[in-house]
């Protein structure tokens, strides 16, 4: 029996219908890569809550008449952050916002498309059963369940008073958008097993760690997201002219617990400490992996993977101190995001591969 739970005869007999399920899935991780990144243009744009109704199928027709682009900019009107943000709004600018939002909403549609249609065909095919069919299955609700959680963040942003998406909605939404994404990979690593002695528990034991910390590390930069937290304390590597600000700026909030989550100078300093934690993890297990693997105590694939990883996190830490000062202008942004899921991209390969080695 394999690591995917198909018996190594069957896999040998199916192995190019494996790869095309691989291909396949390699396919929808770039989307879902893609989506990550285009969300993060569509909260920086402030075009996400441009469309004020979910419609999961009738949605996918935009506006195609002068009257109905009227209909849809009377429903943002009525919107607190029209409001309060965006009175005077043109219906031209309108449509850029709209169109945006829009093509963001289409995208997890084709994502939903290219995944299902796919799924559906393998497994009447036989091309994937048993163990893989039911991790793909858990997969497609996952994808599912992300869609239900982005209209729940959109709903709570159209609520009075507020112009953007609640911060707390916003990092479940993308963090679940990484369990679907470390999931996917997970199954394609699972699928293309490489021959590899198997590393001592202390190195599988860290690799789970960083790819726990890289999560862990991009939910904070969401909520730095969504209080817009990056537009203040724009110096590095001082917070207002300290390294560790007071406890009156930290923790102005009762219970403490709450600045954790809701005030701007506590959720950038968590955000900042998490860096410095992945980075000297990432570093620690690199030069740790490097010197086992000398004595036959891991593998070289290890410790190149480690090296690798260690190289794209201070590559990362960089370009959130180049975001910062610059007090996040759209590319830097953009780049900062996509950066952080190559990280966590490469965490889930190396803890993976961790995992499946036998020696």
């Amino acid at each position: 029996m394999s690591a995917t739970g198909i018996p190594d005869g069957a896999r040998q007999a199916a192995a190019p219908g494996l790869r095309a399920v691989r291909n396949w899935l390699v396919f929808v991780t770039c989307l879902v890569f893609i989506m990550v990144v285009v969300g993060g243009a569509t909260r920086l744009t402030g075009s996400g809550l441009s469309i004020t109704e979910w419609k999961p199928i009738t949605g996918a027709i935009p506006p195609l008449s002068h009257e109905a682009w009227l209909r849809e900019f009377d429903l943002y009107r009525a919107t607190p952050q029209y409001q309060l943000l965006n009175a005077g709004m043109s219906l031209a600018e309108f449509r850029f916002i709209y169109l945006w939002e829009w093509g963001h909403r289409q995208l997890g549609r084709f994502i939903g498309l290219a995944y299902i249609i796919p799924l559906v065909w393998f497994a009447a095919r036989r091309v994937v059963t048993g163990r893989l069919l039911a991790m793909l299955a858990l997969v497609a609700v996952l994808g599912g369940l992300q869609g239900a959680i982005g209209w729940i963040m959109v709903h709570s942003g159209l609520q009075p008073g507020m112009v953007a998406v609640a911060p707390v909605k916003l990092m479940l939404h993308l963090l679940a958008a990484c369990v679907l994404f470390m999931c996917l990979i997970g199954v394609i690593v699972t699928l293309s097993p490489r021959p590899e002695a198997r590393s001592i528990g202390r190195v599988k034991a860290w690799g789970a760690l960083l790819a726990a910390l890289s999560f862990v590390q991009i939910g904070l930069g969401a909520l730095v997201a969504g209080l817009h937290a990056g537009l203040t304390y724009n110096t590095w590597p001082l917070m207002d002219g300290r390294f560790i600000p007071d406890a009156a700026t930290l923790l102005p909030l009762q219970p403490w617990w709450m600045n954790l989550l809701a005030t701007v100078p506590a959720v950038q300093f968590n955000h900042r400490m998490g860096a410095y934690v992945l980075l000297a993890a990432a570093l620690w297990h690199a030069f740790d992996v490097r010197r086992l693997a000398s004595v036959g105590a891991a593998s070289p694939g290890a410790a190149h993977r480690a090296a690798a990883l260690a190289f794209i996190v201070f590559l990362q830490d960089v370009i959130g101190v180049v975001t910062l000062v610059l007090a996040v202008p759209i590319w830097a942004g953009l780049l900062h995001q996509g950066c952080a899921m190559i990280v966590l991209a490469v965490a889930t390969i190396h803890a993976r591969r961790l995992m499946l080695a036998r020696g």
